[in-house]
């Protein structure tokens, strides 16, 4: 648990990630005073609640992070590198929720669960966090890997409007009133309309790749993680019309043949999993189940027809919620921040 004395900062508050953090840090117990609820000049004056009080959401200025013990920073890429550097340079700790620091490979990677996410948290002055389908990969796949050793993973991945902040549940919500009332909005947060709508595209493409920088990052996140022991990793991202939840689809080459009742086995025991696999009452998992649930759903287990070494599963996840929380925890091994003058 995070030293409750530290003075903590939450960047981006009044986002879909920023308010599960709150959240997440009165559930911790932290003292409301304690804590500072920062975003832009937009969302300046907004009020949300944390623990019994009712915190007022300040707008980021120079000298800011000062006195700051911990900084959360729940911001867009661009905006994480600018704010990072000032927080740091006021002595403070910083989570980072973006993909802004995906190839500094002097920015920790945390994971708690991994001994390699963790290894280097100690004395960090910075780290991030993994995003949701890769919080899903490394949960799911490393207790096959121990068993059976995983060569290669393809995944399906489809993302809720949140996932694109409160601009996308906005987007969707007023897209879905406007068709409903026969008329059409155009997409502004997304590559073209959500509502009624199912679109393969993540974030920009990567020139060369025909991938998008959403699905690149499962592989570069996990690969940090897992180094030359890696599987291979490729997939597609879509963006569907639901608002929370994130649902993944795995089809999962094993080292070795096995049953699905020898995984389903292996997932039953791991840590930060449950296990929802009884398809024929209707039992899986599904966006809607995961809200506030600190594990990752797995279900559908089942063999590739033809292929013994193969099995597929379906996994879903609270992805801001999630992510809320790996921050947390994640800070906690950090230590303590350094002295302030």
């Amino acid at each position: 648990m995070i030293d409750r004395r530290w003075k903590v900062a939450v960047v981006g508050a009044t986002g879909v990630v920023g308010a599960e953090l709150v959240r997440a840090l009165s559930d911790a117990g932290h003292a409301p005073d304690q804590v500072l609820l920062l975003a832009s000049e937009r969302s300046s004056g907004e009020e949300l609640s944390c623990g019994d009080q009712t915190l007022e959401v300040e707008r980021v200025r120079p000298g800011v992070f000062k006195g700051l013990d911990l900084v959360f920073l729940a911001t867009p890429s661009d905006t994480s590198r600018l704010l990072s550097a000032a927080a740091e340079s006021a002595a403070a700790r910083v989570v980072d929720t973006s993909r802004a620091f995906l190839s500094d490979l002097t920015t920790p990677l945390g994971f708690p669960s991994l001994p390699a996410g963790l290894q280097r948290l100690p004395g960090a002055r910075r780290a991030r966090v993994p995003g949701p389908v890769s919080q899903v990969l490394l949960t799911t796949l490393e207790p096959l890997r121990a068993r059976f050793g995983v060569l290669q993973a393809s995944v399906s991945a489809l993302l809720a409007a949140s996932g694109a902040g409160r601009q996308g549940i906005a987007e969707l919500e007023q897209q879905t009133a406007s068709l409903l009332s026969g008329r059409e909005l155009e997409a502004t947060h997304f590559p073209h309309r959500l509502a009624f709508n199912l679109v393969p595209q993540v974030g920009p493409f990567s020139e060369g790749s025909g991938a998008t920088l959403e699905e690149l990052s499962w592989r570069a996140e996990t690969g940090l993680l897992w180094g030359r022991a890696s599987p291979h990793i490729d997939g597609t991202a879509v963006w569907v019309p639901t608002f929370h939840g994130h649902l993944v689809v795995l089809q999962i080459r094993l080292g070795k043949p096995a049953e699905p009742a020898e995984v389903r086995e292996a997932l039953k025991a791991a840590p930060g999993l449950k296990v929802l696999d009884v398809p024929a009452e209707r039992v899986y998992p599904m966006p809607m189940l995961v809200t506030a649930d600190d594990a990752v759903h797995v279900g559908r287990i089942r063999a590739f027809a033809g292929s013994p070494d193969t099995v597929e599963l379906v996994a879903a996840i609270d992805n801001a919620g999630a992510t809320a929380r790996l921050c947390i925890e994640v800070a906690e091994r950090m230590g303590a921040p350094a002295t302030k003058n």
